[in-house]
């Protein structure tokens, strides 16, 4: 590896980086607009200039790779100059938008104007160029050329990395703007995505437009569970509330991207169709009821159901939204508390869903299926049920975020199902087997708790709760081990963390891992059949 010098401080850096990159080695930022580690390097924005010893003029740092013996200086009089003019020349013509830019709080102008130059405009108010304000160019982005500064990186996300080239630079010299062409509108399912890499406000969400200044927003790290990629997300929030998904680097999954149907696949799980309380069906009405009373109907029925027919009439059905440690405790629960094999699972995905692509998208629009296969339970879960229930030997069903109505049909469920002695359902929203149950009890959503998800590939990744879930929703790991308690008495730790401690030495495919060791970019599962790495874009 090359050997350099950078501010007097040496670095081994591998061949091939640029001086941005080796800079951030020592925690020095070259401070950059144009360049980004995923797309082509084309130099415009010149703010990354260097000093380079034996170079007759500073150099730009993101296409100057390092070499051996290489003495670079980015705090020099010569750079601190070249950083205030780069800054005043892009400051010209842009507007005093900060009061009402989306981008305030996290706008590259607005930084580097207060740690590299600090000076006031030499140009009068009046005289800056006029350009486009709140354009629509389509899919879920507005556009203010007027606050472009041209590094061109919305136009080589399209180029390079959608291949779609929506957007493109027209005109010449301080009239040229970011535009769609003539008669063209951006229809693309990343477009967004050129929101997160845009420096300044040039960009915007249509969704996210004038809700929330981002110095209010908390932020915590999560996995999409929009399809069976579970790109890395960072989830915005503010008093039990989303307001965006951003995409959060992992090179094993999505690297810097997200699609946007995940990006704003929070929204169905914030409306008027979240469940907030326990639910009973009572003379064919639903009527609220505490926990303590739903806990122990539930424990009434599978007790007096093991003791007229025996504890494999009792199943459990398992969907492809729960979490890992979710179904790993469903499992254990039928088996060593109940006594019954009868689980199974189901990974639905309606005909209408977009298809998946080349790029991140899959057509599994659940996040944990491979999860489901590496615990054991095979995808033919609910036919297997319903051929029991069919035959009389179901009696109780405990449903956990899966809607077995939607994938048969209502008269399928109806004939396989629809005589069971008791329907327990837990989930995040009334869905169409909410009808058919004696029991809805209300759940956590996966960004209100702790636990994991293993995407298509095996990865294995970490979720962390944003905020409590709304009303009396509770952690299903918790209603399980409440559940547990009241059929034999036995406290047991239901943390997700002691959960996966067991699932990882009880499961050979989790085995060596730690809820723990997830933090970050995961960890990849043991011992299966796995695809090769995707070539992520």
């Amino acid at each position: 590896m090359p050997k350099l010098t950078i501010n007097g401080r040496e670095l081994d850096a591998p061949q091939g980086l640029n001086l941005i990159q080796a800079a951030a080695m020592l925690g020095i930022e070259i401070p950059h607009y144009c360049f980004h580690p995923a797309l082509s390097v084309v130099g415009n924005c010149r703010m990354c200039l260097v000093e380079i010893e034996k170079a007759p003029k500073l150099q730009i740092a993101c296409n100057t790779k390092v070499a051996e013996g290489m003495v670079v200086h980015t705090e020099s009089p010569r750079v601190k100059t070249a950083q205030a003019a780069v800054l005043e020349f892009l400051l010209i013509n842009h507007p005093i938008d900060c009061p009402i830019c989306d981008q305030a709080g996290e706008c590259k102008l607005q930084d580097y104007y207060m740690d590299y130059d600090r000076k006031p405009s030499r140009f009068p108010l009046g005289k800056k160029n006029k350009k486009g304000k709140a354009l629509d160019i389509g899919s879920d982005l507005m556009l203010d050329q007027e606050r472009c500064i041209l590094c061109a990186r919305c136009t080589r996300f399209f180029d390079e990395i959608t291949r779609t080239s929506e957007l493109a630079i027209l005109e010449r010299g301080d009239r040229c703007v970011v535009d769609t062409y003539p008669g063209r509108k951006v229809n693309n399912r990343y477009a967004c995505n050129v929101v997160d890499i845009c420096p300044v406000g040039a960009l915007t969400e249509k969704d996210f437009r004038f809700r929330a200044r981002v110095w209010y927003l908390h932020r915590t790290p999560s996995v999409c569970g929009g399809c069976a990629r579970g790109c890395a997300i960072d989830i915005d929030h503010r008093q039990g509330r989303i307001y965006r998904y951003k995409p959060r680097y992992n090179p094993n999954v999505n690297r810097w991207w997200m699609c946007d149907e995940g990006r704003h696949s929070f929204v169905s799980m914030q409306g008027e169709h979240r469940l907030t309380r326990p639910l009973v069906q009572l003379e064919q009405r639903f009527a609220a009821e505490s926990w303590e009373d739903a806990l122990s109907r539930a424990a009434q029925a599978i007790r007096r159901c093991a003791q007229e027919h025996g504890p494999n009439a009792i199943g459990a059905l398992v969907g492809a939204q729960a979490t890992n440690e979710e179904i790993f405790a469903l499992k254990r629960f039928l088996s060593r508390t109940i006594g019954s094999a009868n689980v199974g699972a189901i990974s639905f995905t309606p005909a209408d869903a977009t298809a998946g692509d080349n790029l991140l998208i899959r057509a599994d629009k659940n996040p944990n299926t491979r999860g489901l296969e590496a615990l054991g339970l095979p995808l033919d879960g609910l036919a297997r049920l319903a051929f029991a229930a069919r035959q009389g030997e179901l009696k109780v069903l405990v449903v956990l975020r899966a809607d077995p109505v939607r994938a048969l049909g209502r008269a399928e469920f109806t004939r396989e199902l629809g005589n069971l002695d008791h329907l327990v359902l837990l989930d995040v929203i009334g869905n169409q087997t909410a009808p058919f149950a004696s029991q809805v009890l209300p759940v956590a959503a996966y960004f209100e708790l702790e636990g994991s998800f293993t995407n298509f590939e095996g990865w294995v990744q970490r979720l962390q709760p944003a905020f409590d879930a709304p009303g009396q929703a509770r952690d299903p790991l918790e209603l399980i081990g409440a559940l547990e308690k009241k059929l034999d008495g036995v406290e047991s730790d239901y943390s997700a963390a002691a959960v996966f401690a067991e699932m990882a030495r009880a499961e050979m495919a989790f085995r060596g891992l730690s809820l723990d060791g997830l933090a970050g970019q995961g960890a990849r599962i043991n011992g299966l059949n796995l695809p090769p790495e995707s070539a992520h874009p």
